[in-house]
C-alpha cells in the first residue's frame, strides 16, 4: 500500500492543523504508515514534512548576486527555489553571505556583505507569504508554524569584521548567526585549510579574542575552512559548542585538509558541536578529488601555454570541453550516507547534521541529491540503513538547533538576549 505524500502541500496542513477523525493530520498519517507498512520513499516524504529540516549552508545570495533570479518561483538554474524547497520539506536554509578572499583582500568585504544581506531581505520582502528572515531559534518555530520557509543568515568568511568588534555587533544586528572564520586564504582571523602559508599557526591574536566575543554575543562559530591548528585553538577557547557548517570526512578524501580528520570529528563531538555533511562530490570521494586535481593541472597548463588571465572566458570553455571528454565521477547518495555513518560512529548521533553547500559546489552534486527537493531521498537512505526516526530528526535539524540554542542561552547569561525578528 502507498502512503499519503505531503511534500508540496506540507506548509498548508502543518499551519492549518487539519485533522482526520479528530486526530492531527501529521499524527494520523504516521499511524496509517505504521499500520499499513508504507514504502520507504513515501515514508521518507512524510517524515520530510513532519520533521524540521535545517541546512546550514546554501549559497543562494552569491548565486543571485552573479545572476539575478526570482527564487520565489521555479528557476531553470541553481539548486534552490521555493517550489523545490517545499517539495523537499526544507524549513530553514541558512543563507550563506559569502565573501570571496579576493574581495576581502581588495577592501570590499564589508560593502559586499551588507549588499548580500540586503538582497536576502529583499527576497523575504517580495514574497512574505513564502519566506521570512529568522534571527533566533524561536523565529524558526514561529515561521515554520506559519507555513513559510525561514531564512537565517551565516557569514562565510570573517573578513568583513576587519579586526573591529563594532563590525561584529553590526552584522549580529543585521541577522548574522554564524561566522565562518576564514575561507580560501588566511585572513586577519585565522589560517585557512586551503592555504599552505599558515601565517598565524592557527588563530591570529584578534581571532583568539574574537572567539570569546562571539560566544558573548551568541554568534555561532563555524570551523569549516580553518586549518587544523586553528580548529584545535577554537575548541580550547570556546565556551559553547561550535559548528562545521559544510564539511565532510577526510577519511574518504585523504590529503584533502578542507575536510575533517577522524580526530577532529571526535573532538567536535566532545565539544558538543556538529559536523554538517557537505554534498559536493569532491568532499565525498577520492575519485572526485583526483578528478578535481587533474582538471586544475590541465587548466593551469592551458592558461600558461596561452598566457591567459584567470578570468579569461576561454578558461571556462576549456574546462567545459575537458568535462565533455573526461566524464565527471559524481558521488552518490550512498557516499553521503557513508560519511554520516562514520561521523556517527566517531562522535555520536548528536554530532551530525546537513550542510549541503547547494548553489556553492557547482555541477558536482551526487546522484540522488541534485537540489533542495531531494532531502526525502536522504531520509529514505537513512531509513534503509536502519536509523530510527528519533535519530533522523536529530540529523535533519535537531542537532543544529541544540547548538544554536546553547549559543543563545550562553549569551543571555552574559546579558545579551537573542535578537528575534518575528
Amino acid at each position: 500500500m502507498t502512503c499519503f505524500s505531503f511534500g508540496k502541500s506540507r506548509r498548508h496542513w502543518r499551519s492549518a492543523g487539519r485533522k482526520i477523525a479528530g486526530v492531527p493530520l501529521a499524527l494520523a498519517v504516521g499511524a496509517i504508515c505504521g499500520l499499513a507498512g508504507c514504502d520507504t520513499p513515501d515514508r521518507a516524504q512524510q517524515l520530510a514534512g513532519r520533521y524540521l529540516i535545517v541546512d546550514t549552508h546554501i549559497d543562494v545570495p552569491y548565486r543571485l548576486y552573479l545572476n539575478e533570479a526570482d527564487v520565489s518561483q521555479s528557476t531553470e538554474s541553481g539548486d534552490f527555489d521555493y517550489p523545490r524547497a517545499v517539495a523537499g520539506g526544507l524549513d530553514a536554509p541558512f543563507m550563506s553571505i559569502y565573501i570571496p578572499a579576493s574581495v576581502d583582500a581588495a577592501g570590499g568585504a564589508v560593502e559586499l556583505a551588507d549588499e548580500l544581506i540586503d538582497n536576502v531581505e529583499a527576497i523575504a520582502k517580495a514574497a512574505p507569504d513564502k519566506f521570512a528572515i529568522a534571527t533566533c531559534t524561536a523565529d524558526i518555530g514561529r515561521i515554520r508554524a506559519g507555513g513559510r520557509i525561514a531564512l537565517p543568515l551565516g557569514l562565510e568568511n570573517g573578513g568583513p569584521l576587519a579586526g573591529d568588534f563594532a563590525n561584529l555587533n553590526h552584522f549580529r544586528e543585521r541577522g548574522i548567526r554564524y561566522i565562518t572564520l576564514t575561507h580560501s586564504r588566511t585572513n586577519h582571523i585565522s589560517d585557512s585549510s586551503y592555504d599552505d602559508f599558515e601565517r598565524w599557526q592557527g588563530l591570529s591574536p584578534f581571532g583568539k579574542t574574537l572567539i570569546g566575543e562571539m560566544n558573548r554575543l551568541g554568534v555561532m562559530i563555524d570551523v569549516s575552512h580553518v586549518s587544523d591548528r586553528a580548529f584545535r585553538q577554537v575548541l580550547e577557547l570556546t565556551g559553547v559548542p561550535v559548528l562545521a557548517t559544510h564539511s565532510s570526512l577526510r577519511h574518504f578524501t585523504p590529503g584533502f585538509h578542507r575536510n575533517m580528520s577522524d580526530d577532529m570529528v571526535k573532538a567536535l563531538g566532545a565539544n558538543g558541536g556538529v559536523i554538517q555533511i557537505n554534498f559536493g562530490s569532491s568532499f565525498l570521494t577520492g575519485a572526485a578529488q583526483d578528478y578535481r586535481t587533474a582538471m586544475r593541472k590541465a587548466t593551469l597548463a592551458y592558461s600558461f601555454t596561452n598566457q591567459l588571465a584567470e578570468d579569461d572566458p576561454r578558461i571556462a570553455e576549456f574546462q567545459k570541453t575537458y568535462r565533455e571528454s573526461h566524464p565527471y565521477p559524481y558521488a552518490t547518495l550512498d557516499d553521503v550516507l557513508d560519511h554520516i555513518d562514520r561521523a556517527v560512529a566517531l562522535a555520536g548521533m548528536d554530532a551530525v547534521g546537513i550542510g549541503s553547500d547547494y548553489d556553492g559546489v557547482g555541477d558536482s552534486l551526487p546522484t540522488g541529491l541534485k537540489d533542495v527537493s531531494t532531502y526525502p531521498n536522504l531520509i529514505a537512505g537513512l531509513l534503509e540503513r536502519g536509523y530510527p526516526q528519533t535519530d533522523i530528526e536529530k540529523i535533519l535539524g535537531g542537532n543544529t538547533m541544540r547548538v544554536w540554542r546553547n549559543a543563545e542561552e550562553y549569551a543571555a547569561r552574559q546579558g545579551n538576549a537573542p535578537l528575534c525578528r518575528t
